[in-house]
């Protein structure tokens, strides 16, 4: 999608000091079948301009063919645009030598609030049928931290959401109602391969979902 200028220059400017880099805008087909929300782009993303293009994004695809949809069908999109990073110096193995890394870490509260007018345009514009968050940041930041996937996987949500108030200065509920269901995020499983059998039924019942509507 293509935002106007200065939205775009207002996200950087909120984000302005924070260890993040690059920007990564959303993709997909207005009014689609399925809204996915992540987290924030890693570093193939920033590299590649297209969102779940790593290693996570290979477990999305399979579970969006569990669901009878490709990337085609779905816009994709993340709380945060930009890749957040850590620094770390460790030791290199092969070399023996002291090295500085830059690994990706999940995205602080205000980095989601920076960026928060993004994804309110979206929702404003992309309108889809359904919505699936991707991991607890996209869910908790339409639904407060009330909401975690591993309470609420695969349940159907419909009702308001959390945007920004008219200074964006604080989160205020919609006046539109949403259909959003929280799924775990596609590199759940490299940590925790039991999860598994519940990351495919979960996505089972979103092509139910679908399939009704």
């Amino acid at each position: 999608m293509e935002y106007p200028d200065e939205l775009v220059k207002e996200a950087l400017r909120r984000m302005n000091g924070k260890p993040v880099e690059g920007f990564v805008a959303g993709q997909g087909p207005l009014q689609p079948k399925l809204m996915l929300i992540g987290e924030a782009p890693g570093k193939t993303e920033v590299e590649n301009h297209i969102p779940f293009s790593g290693q996570a994004g290979k477990e999305l695809m399979a579970s969006l063919a569990l669901a009878g949809l490709t990337r085609e069908d779905v816009y994709i999109t993340s709380a945060v645009r930009s890749r957040p990073y850590r620094t770390v110096q460790r030791i290199n193995k092969r070399t023996n030598q002291t090295e500085t890394t830059y690994p990706n870490r999940t995205p602080t509260a205000s980095e989601v609030f920076a960026h928060a007018p993004i994804l309110d345009y979206e929702l404003m514009h992309v309108q889809p049928k359904l919505i699936a968050t991707l991991g607890n940041i996209g869910l908790q930041r339409l639904l407060g931290k009330n909401y975690t996937v591993t309470k609420n996987h695969g349940e159907l949500y419909e009702g308001p959401v959390m945007r920004l108030n008219g200074q964006k200065d604080a989160y205020v509920w919609s006046k539109e109602n949403y259909r959003i269901i929280p799924l775990f995020h596609p590199a759940a499983i490299f940590y925790n391969r039991s999860l598994g059998p519940l990351i495919q039924n979960d996505w089972q019942t979103l092509a139910e979902i679908l399939q009704k509507n």
